[in-house]
């Protein structure tokens, strides 16, 4: 084999692993913006999957920007502790989540952060709650969440100015 030849190889190689995370970020985005995803069927990707990747996309690549909106709505004047208790039922961050004012990605790199989610599991025993903790699990591994970073983001909205 050639020099030539390794140097196609390993380009072909390089442009396939870019393909297949394309491919990849294309289902996530897909199945993480639908309501059910198994009841997700191809005729619907087709139709309105271009749209969902490019503003799932356009989420991702500004993460941070929307994290720090969201918290600061959040926990702008609501306590940190308010903001997670279930003794009530649902917590306001599940509510926030369900009416569309916390997103999934922001949902997800709070719970890196404070870990939430199993207490959540093993307080709230309903189906919506189970539905989103799901949705929840299987996305975290395809958000690449630098959680030092976040982390500052979330203490200088909670602690503010002290």
């Amino acid at each position: 084999m050639s020099f030539s030849d390794l140097k196609k190889q390993s380009s072909l190689g390089s442009l396939t692993a870019k393909l297949v995370k394309e491919v990849e970020e294309f289902f996530v985005s897909n199945f993480i913006t639908c309501t059910d995803p198994s009841k997700l069927w191809i005729g619907e990707m087709i139709k309105e999957g271009d749209e969902r990747y490019t503003q799932w996309k356009k989420r991702t690549q500004s993460l941070s920007y929307i994290f720090k909106e969201e918290c600061e709505k959040l926990f702008g004047e609501t306590k940190i502790d308010d903001v997670f208790r279930t003794k009530r039922g649902h917590p306001i961050v599940l509510k926030k989540f369900l009416s569309g004012e916390v997103s999934m990605e922001s949902l997800v790199v709070l719970d890196h952060i404070l870990e939430f989610r199993k207490q959540f599991d093993t307080n709230l025993k309903d189906p919506v709650w189970e539905s989103v903790s799901m949705k929840m699990k299987k996305y975290s591994p395809f958000l690449h969440i630098n959680v030092p970073r976040y982390k500052t983001i979330l203490k200088e909205i909670v602690l503010g100015d002290q």
